[in-house]
């Protein structure tokens, strides 16, 4: 028999890959490996529904559905390296599986606050597990302290203020998600946070965090001299690439300082002939020739059918794709099509106090729109940004 298309990562990106080869009609093995031991499941509904516990269940695809399509899925399974040569991958028992083609999958691991004492109920939110163990210490918490102001950050103080926890939300730059849609973005989330009762404080860090003498934590002390009391901490900033099991493979990697991960082309294609990479892992090279990755759910997506029409020696689709990505805080949703930057210009089209519009552009040309809690206003823009838009000729239209 042939070797299978391995795939290493059994998250959204791994499982999107397995589907689309699947409905594009391969009919070779396909073997998804995964290191946790929940099948596939889905994140995003872990920081808001799941440890709300408002749901119970985030699995993407019944047990079924592997055996139906002829998937290998293989739970509890760490891939420890690979041989590009050889055409083969180590898992953590000793053993070695062979491949006919490779595709790495494997995402992200939270980042640690370097410094901070080693005390009970701090925590990180990424795996399923950690979600439970933060659901669990929810039940009966008073005050929680959020370090980090990013997506995550921003959905869990929702989420705790809906199970009527008190919220200490800390944020080292001038506003909430100030690098991804900018401060003036930024201060109108940063006002809804606080009409909702979040403590946020901006400009400022963690200095260290106290501790009873049971070795829980109690509190914290920030860098501006100030503190808190608190009984349960969250630490949400930022990921990291799960890289390490490819440091000795020849596989090209993008720098730490670059934001790391798998370098690929447009399509997944990575350095070594036969290894693709997929998802939030991935550094694909984008229009603008700048090879980065991109964290949000539906890219992933979009991604796989990418990779396996080429994979398969297809050829690309010719319309343009329009970036999407959304957070849900509190009864707003957030949404965002196109690419938003922080050195954007930025232009509030509309703005009631908790719903807002806005418009990115450079070089006056439109890059995005931003809505919160205006579904209808953003999803009607999507033409818009598929071609080079002014944003004058949208804002003479608004007007």
């Amino acid at each position: 028999m042939s070797a299978p298309i391995v795939i290493v990562g059994a998250g959204l990106a791994g499982l999107r890959t397995a589907e689309e080869l699947r409905r594009a009609g391969y009919e070779g093995g396909v073997l998804l490996l995964g290191d946790e031991t929940r099948p596939p499941y889905d994140r995003p509904p872990l920081s808001k529904q799941f440890v709300r516990g408002e749901t119970d269940d985030t699995t993407l695809r019944p047990p079924e559905f592997f055996a139906d399509k002829n998937i290998e899925l293989r739970l509890g399974t760490a891939v420890t390296g690979v041989d590009t040569a050889a055409r083969t991958v180590a898992l953590a028992d000793g053993t070695a599986i062979a491949y006919d083609q490779l595709i790495i999958a494997t995402g992200l691991r939270p980042r640690r606050l370097p410094g901070l004492p080693q005390v009970g109920g701090v925590h990180v939110l990424r795996a399923h597990e950690d979600a439970e163990t933060l659901r669990a210490e929810l039940d009966g918490a008073n005050r929680a302290l959020i370090i980090g102001a990013g997506f995550i950050g921003c959905e869990l103080a929702a989420s705790f203020r809906a199970a009527g926890v008190e919220v200490t939300l800390v944020e080292p730059q001038p506003t909430p998600l100030a690098s991804v849609l900018g401060e003036q973005i930024g201060g109108l989330v940063a006002r809804m946070h606080r009409d909702e009762g979040v403590d946020l404080r901006c400009g400022v860090g963690v200095d260290t965090l106290r501790a009873d003498d049971s070795g829980r934590v109690r509190g914290a002390v920030f860098t501006d001299g100030t503190g808190i009391d608190a009984d349960l901490v969250v630490v949400g900033v930022g990921s990291v690439p799960v890289t390490d099991w490819l440091a000795d493979s020849g596989i090209e990697l993008a720098d730490r300082s670059a934001g790391g991960g798998v370098l690929a082309d447009e399509v997944g294609r990575t350095s070594a002939d036969g290894v693709w990479a997929v998802g939030d892992v991935a550094a694909w090279q984008h229009e603008t020739g700048v090879r980065k990755r991109v964290e949000h759910w539906t890219s992933a997506g979009e991604q796989a059918k990418l990779l396996v029409t080429a994979l398969l020696g297809g050829a690309p689709p010719t319309a343009a794709r329009v970036p999407y990505f959304w957070s849900d805080q509190y009864d707003i949703k957030i949404q965002a099509l196109g690419t938003p930057s922080p050195d954007d210009d930025v232009t509030v089209v509309t703005d009631d106090g908790r719903k807002f519009l806005a418009y990115y552009s450079r070089d006056g040309i439109l890059t995005a729109v931003l809505g919160a809690g205006l579904t209808g206003q953003v999803m009607k823009l999507r033409a818009k940004l598929a071609t080079p838009t002014p944003v004058a000729d949208l804002l003479a239209a608004a007007g």
